[in-house]
């Protein structure tokens, strides 16, 4: 491409790149005209991989507006993994942090480009057997559990976040997501919910929580021996209950015998023979923290509960006109709402 020509844009973004290109060049990331490439298969921020023929970083952003208040916080995003650099959790190194909305009209980070490999349907195929799938499972839940071993406040995260021990008050507020009147939710979100705050378990001591962590949000080395390079899309991070993160785990790690939902479907390499199962991925963690385990099962169907909430709002979003038309499949909350089930033995579901 000659000296000056427009940056090559694969799926047009929304924001000038022409302006990203000087912000890049002038903080010696990017030397020549650069092309830009959406990458990833989540339905929130954007992230993009940015090259110029030689170098590569990945730069990501809010989606467009509107925004709901306090989401999409891609400079909260930076943050921990900044002060995660250090410690024995896999992290793209943060280049830079641009907090003002001149250069692309939104805030941005750009961080380190990481070669591997996010694993979806398939194992990756140097780790394709069962003995390396068993490892790829053992690598994913090694790596929440070092996470939660982090001292958040020696790593500079004292504030991140404001842990509660009200967890009924903290489902209630939740479900204002959808119920902003208080009216209550209808049917089997509401009966869940009711579940839910019938008997919560005590939380667990608070630590570092990334908030969507699943296989979809991390990257593995192409090669033997199974590990994580990266942990990805820290955007729901904070400070809290350990065991919202293991919960969640579960909830989107797919097995055999359980019905698909929406995120189960985004993990299907964990359907072939040699992944653990959810008891052996929690008997792990357990025994890598110390951490008591026995109500995982609550945590997992509180993770559903508020996966069903948060795509029922999406899909009333699309249904007025605005958000993401993947949101308005059919089944999508009743995949989560069903996947709960076995969990809540004796509920009225």
């Amino acid at each position: 491409m000659p000296a000056g020509a427009a940056p090559s844009v694969e799926g047009a973004p929304p924001f000038d790149t022409a302006r990203l290109e000087a912000y890049l060049r002038d903080r010696g990331l990017v030397s020549g005209p650069i092309t830009l490439r959406r990458i990833g298969e989540g339905h929130s921020n954007l992230t993009y991989l940015v090259s110029d023929g030689e170098r590569r970083v990945v730069v990501r952003r809010p989606p467009p507006p509107p925004i709901p208040p306090g989401g999409h916080d891609v400079v909260r995003e930076a943050r921990v993994q900044r002060a995660l650099w250090d410690e024995p959790v896999p992290v793209p190194r943060i280049l830079a942090v641009e907090e003002s909305t001149a250069v692309i009209g939104a805030p941005f980070y750009v961080m380190a480009h990481v070669a591997g490999i996010v694993a979806t349907t398939r194992t990756p195929p140097a780790l394709d057997t069962p003995a390396g799938r068993r490892a790829v499972g053992e690598a994913l839940v090694d790596t929440l559990a070092a996470l939660h071993r982090v001292d958040h406040a020696a790593a500079g995260l004292g504030d991140f976040g404001r842990p509660s021990g009200d967890v009924t008050r903290h489902l209630r507020r939740f479900a204002r997501i959808v119920d902003p009147d208080g009216h209550g939710l209808p049917g089997e979100l509401g009966a869940l919910l009711d579940w839910l705050v019938d008997d919560p378990p005590a939380p667990a001591a608070p630590t570092i929580v990334h908030g969507d962590f699943r296989l979809g949000n991390v990257m593995l080395a192409a090669d033997p021996p199974a590990r994580l390079v990266a942990v990805l899309d820290w955007e729901l991070a904070t400070i809290g209950d350990p065991l919202r993160d293991v919960g969640y785990l579960l909830a989107t790690y797919a097995v055999p015998g359980e019905p698909p939902h929406a995120l189960t479907e985004m993990s299907a390499a964990t359907l072939a023979d040699g992944y653990p199962s959810h008891a052996e991925l929690a008997a792990r963690y357990a025994a890598a923290t110390g951490t008591e385990v026995s109500n995982v099962d609550w945590y997992t169907a509180m993770a559903l509960w508020k996966l069903a909430v948060l795509f029922e709002y999406q899909r009333r979003r699309v249904a007025d006109g605005i958000g993401d038309a993947y949101y308005f499949r059919p089944g999508l909350v009743e995949g989560f709402l069903a996947a709960a089930r076995p969990l809540t033995t004796g509920a009225n579901l």
